[in-house]
């Protein structure tokens, strides 16, 4: 008896799983016989792309303040260093 090899999806198959589910329009069980995967599948997709969704929008805040924070700590070690200096 031959083993079944796994399948390995693709990460736009499981975001086009995940958005179907996100949707609402058909049931758990309609989705997985469209999608060829099991149910607990297609809420572990769900559930990570919304858990992401925040990550998505929230990024440009994020990335615009890390580097004032950077430069504040550089800021910071020059005068360290310039008083180091000075004595």
């Amino acid at each position: 008896m031959s083993r079944r090899p796994r399948w390995n999806h693709s990460p736009a198959f499981k975001a086009k799983v995940a958005f179907a589910a996100i949707r609402g329009e058909k049931t758990l069980s309609e989705l997985a016989q469209d999608f060829n995967v099991h149910a607990n599948q297609i809420m572990q997709r769900k559930g990570q792309a919304v858990a992401a969704i925040p990550d998505v929008f929230g990024a440009d805040k994020q990335a615009k303040q890390e580097p004032e924070v950077e430069i504040k700590r550089l800021h910071a070690k020059a005068l360290r260093v310039s008083k180091s200096s000075v004595y």
